[in-house]
């Protein structure tokens, strides 16, 4: 399959990225350093590019009818300009994906879901569309910017007349933005250094691209690749879809127990609720390294006497810790805090410890 290019793929060329295929795009991994982009973030503020993100419309009377019926979370909920993380599970207690629902008034919602899984949640929403809500596919419309960072709202706050500051975590407004109406400008984000993800047009992207890049100057304000944006959700024991979770991993198992709610019915809820009440088998932890050594995916994991309970499902080195860090699954009764569990590096098996969420707490 051919590989696509997001709508800024030429200025990323030209600010010097190296670009790599990532879920289906040419996307930056890095203009610098992973280091000195994570600390940009963590410090000041930077600019991911998640332009490959896929966004759904799903509006009319049967809107909220379908998201509840597909949702693990209770969208119903939801006041105007406030999102909402959730998963949709599949029939076999596994997860199709984790996406964000962003409720824009009654009986209109807007979706966005992993660029991995576009197709295939486009799909599952086609699928449980059985009662006529309006779904329009926006993925390749809409360009998505990252602002993340302690100072991201003193550069952000300079392009619009909205009250940033106003908006709470998890709450969005839709106003105007660097001279385009009809932005909306969310505070979520994915990496625990706060800021505002900036939804847009593709036709106004480079043109809102070059103001926010304007606005955050006199703060040296940087374009950030993938590489840091993987080790800043890390830190924060931020699930990532094909890593952490995916189509065989609950949401229980994932500690996504707070997002799965049993006062409505939804994909494969009887079996979930049947689930949590006779408890999960094994769970995803985060965990430190107390010997040296890299936790990378797919590494075992162990017990004191060397018998595996696991495996790592995300790795790296920390930039703010300077120690290995990661997630993993492992079984129930070793999976509280404090727990000492081993970590298969090259053949050696290094002591690792279970930490609470997130790592760098």
């Amino acid at each position: 399959m051919e590989t696509k290019k997001i709508p800024l793929n030429d200025i990323h060329e030209r600010l010097g990225a190296k670009m790599v295929p990532f879920a289906g795009y040419n996307m930056p991994v890095r203009y610098s350093s992973d280091i000195e982009e994570h600390m940009t973030v963590r410090n000041g503020v930077g600019v991911f590019d998640v332009s490959h993100m896929g966004e759904f419309k799903v509006e009319g009377p049967q809107a909220l009818d379908l998201i509840q019926r597909i949702t693990s979370n209770d969208a119903s909920k939801l006041a105007d300009g406030q999102a909402q993380y959730t998963c949709l599970p599949n029939e076999q207690g596994g997860i199709v994906d984790d996406l964000i629902v962003y409720k824009i008034k009654e009986n209109d919602y807007f979706i966005v879901v992993n660029a991995s899984n576009i197709e295939k949640d486009w799909s599952w929403f086609l699928k449980y569309n059985t009662k006529g809500a309006t779904l329009k596919n926006l993925s390749d419309d809409i360009c998505l910017f990252a602002i993340q960072g302690p100072q991201a709202i003193a550069v952000l706050q300079k392009l619009t007349p909205t009250d940033l500051s106003a908006i709470k975590y998890y709450h969005f407004d839709i106003g105007q933005f660097a001279g385009v109406d009809n932005i909306i400008m969310s505070n979520t984000g994915y990496t625990g250094a706060g800021g505002f993800e900036i939804y847009v047009d593709k036709n106004h992207a480079e043109k809102i691209w070059s103001a926010i890049f304007e606005a955050g100057k006199e703060m040296n304000i940087k374009p950030i690749g993938l590489g840091a944006r993987d080790t800043l959700r890390l830190e924060m024991g931020y699930c990532l879809y094909g890593n952490d979770i995916d189509d065989t991993t609950s949401p229980l198992e994932a500690g996504l127990g707070w997002i799965t709610k049993f006062t409505k019915d939804f994909t494969n809820s009887s079996n979930l609720k049947k689930q949590k009440e006779e408890g999960v088998k094994k769970k995803l932890v985060g965990f430190k390294m107390i010997e040296k050594g890299i936790p990378r995916h797919d590494y075992a994991l162990k017990d004191v006497s060397g018998n595996t309970i696991g495996k790592v499902t995300s790795g790296t080195q920390s930039p703010m810790l300077g120690i290995g860090i990661g997630l993993g699954y492992v079984t129930t009764e070793l999976s509280s805090p404090g727990t000492e569990i081993f970590v298969e590096v090259r053949g050696r098996n290094l002591k690792a410890q279970v930490c609470k969420l997130p790592i760098i707490a």
